[in-house]
């Protein structure tokens, strides 16, 4: 594709940024910089933990003020340099992008609070709060950003830090896992690299904005349909959807019980907004055409999550697979492609990222209670905290989408985007496993909280900062249930964003439609 002088001169034009436009920016930069600072405090941990939870609250505020712009004035657009799109680096924040990378600030905050008891000084010494922001850095640049090269650079960042997350304290159990959790999404990302090297060799550009134009001008011309489908096998591999879900619960029962909770809250939460960014707004027609594999894929994950969630007797092999079984409604409303099928996979992943995050936090206090994660060793919890059954009794509906919690609504609106186009099959599967998700944690309440223990319990409590991360993500899902309006007015809007992305592409190129 020709460049001509009057292009480059066009993109070296220096234009004033908005004080708001670095709002943009700031989350990965501030992530960056913290995590840089913690670094180099490697060697006073006991300031470790007391400057990453400040860091992540504002972290936290960042992108809810980020939140407030863009629900207010649209997609707001920062570049880097004098280099304007299509030729520039820019960071495009549209609902969709803000909604995600807020819940997964409230993710990592509550993570950093709740390894306060849970990461030891051994922990600290090999690296968990750079390691976090770190981590924080690639999933905020993943959700910020309006270049899909970029979209692989952060990628690797959040990879990488994960890499160092998973193996911290370099126990034989945690390196089994690393191996199988890199072996697949290593495949994955370098196939999402070949994929990415191709669009741009028929594009001749990088920026997602530019590419949803050019691909609506030439659908016909083009090998769109390829792409697309390399796409769905990448990301689909990153979420961890059927028929390439088995690294997740072969790795995610490894780690530390925090840094579970926070991969369950993020990262396969990463490829589903890949997958959502790609296949609506940059290839819809072709996903139009893979709708019905990518639903059988949802249903096949679906119900692959929530037999396996039944056959666990290990609680944190049992949440891998409830996190695959909710992986499976969101490609369910992705391949509605509808406003409410989409609205509803954005809205499921929100309520997951906190749901899950929460549930491994559970489960590790369960374990600390209890002396052991198995189920057929677990009793009497109920008897040693009534509090802390209660909130894992909410999470546990939460999980199974009963109402009025905050899985319900999601699914909901699947379900009606299924009915709306006669995909009753699609309905039953949801439902289906909405039910046997309800009997696999009942089975895990009747079992670990409610039946009075055999053995001598150990004499452990729950500390307050264990247990206030997990009641505040408690209490979201009580809220975005009983009150879910702010929440589904804005993932509807998400979704129409996404399905028509005018305004997004304007605020790239302004006066461009």
């Amino acid at each position: 594709m020709a460049v001509t002088p009057t292009d480059l001169s066009a993109a070296l034009v220096m234009t004033p940024v908005a004080p708001a436009d670095w709002l943009v920016v700031l989350p990965p930069a501030w992530c960056l910089l913290t995590g840089a600072l913690l670094l180099m405090l490697r060697k006073s941990l006991h300031l470790q933990a007391w400057l990453a939870v400040p860091a992540l609250a504002v972290l936290v505020l960042i992108d809810a003020a980020l939140l407030a712009h863009v629900s207010t004035n649209g997609p707001v657009t920062m570049v880097m340099g004098r280099w304007l799109p299509p030729f520039g680096i820019a960071f495009t924040a549209d609902l969709t992008g803000v909604l995600f990378a807020l819940a997964g600030a409230v993710v990592a905050l509550a993570g950093a609070v709740h390894a306060l008891t849970d990461i030891d000084g051994r922990g600290r010494r090999y690296g968990f709060y750079p390691f976090l922001l770190l981590l924080m850095a690639g999933v905020s640049g993943a959700f910020l950003t309006g270049d899909i090269f970029n979209l692989y650079v952060w990628f690797e960042v959040l990879l990488i830090s994960s890499f160092g997350l998973i193996t911290l304290g370099s126990e034989p159990r945690q390196i089994d896992g690393a191996i199988k959790y890199a072996f697949l999404n290593l495949i994955a990302t370098t196939l999402f690299l070949v994929t990415t090297g191709y669009l741009y060799g028929i594009f001749g550009t990088l920026n997602m904005a530019d590419i949803a134009v050019k691909a609506a001008a030439a659908r016909t011309e083009l090998p769109l349909m390829t792409l697309a489908t390399l796409y769905l096998l990448a990301f689909g591999m990153k979420a961890a959807a059927f028929p390439v879900n088995f690294w997740l619960p072969a790795s995610y029962h490894t780690p530390r019980v925090v840094v579970s909770a926070l991969f369950a809250g993020l990262l396969t939460k990463v490829g589903i907004y890949a997958l959502l960014r790609t296949l609506i707004m940059l290839f819809p027609l072709e996903r139009e055409e893979l709708s019905f594999v990518i639903a059988l894929a949802g249903a096949a994950t679906m119900l692959v999550g929530a037999l396996g969630a039944i056959g666990q007797s290990d609680i944190r092999r049992l949440l891998g697979y409830a996190v695959i079984s909710g992986i499976g409604v969101m490609l369910a409303g992705l391949s509605l492609g509808s406003p409410g099928g989409i609205g509803g996979a954005i809205f499921y992943a929100l309520h997951s990222m906190v749901v899950m995050t929460a549930l491994y936090m559970a489960a590790g206090l369960a374990g600390r209670l209890a002396g052991s994660f198995d189920l057929n060793r677990l009793g009497g919890l109920y008897t040693r905290s009534a509090l802390f059954s209660a909130l894992s009794l909410v999470l546990f509906f939460a999980v199974s989408g009963l109402p009025p919690f905050s899985g319900f609504w999601p699914k909901v609106m699947v379900a009606k985007a299924a009915m709306d186009i006669g995909a009753w099959w699609l309905v039953v599967v949801v439902l289906l496993t909405g039910f046997l998700t309800t009997i696999a944690f009942g089975r895990v309440f009747a079992l670990a909280y409610w039946r009075p223990a055999a053995d001598v319990l150990p004499d452990e409590t729950i500390p307050p900062s264990a247990l206030v991360p997990l009641a505040a993500l408690t209490a979201l899902t009580v809220v975005f249930g009983l009150f879910p309006d702010p929440l589904l007015s804005l993932v509807q809007h998400a979704a129409q964003g996404l399905a028509d992305p005018q305004a997004y592409i304007g605020s790239v190129f302004p006066g461009r439609t």
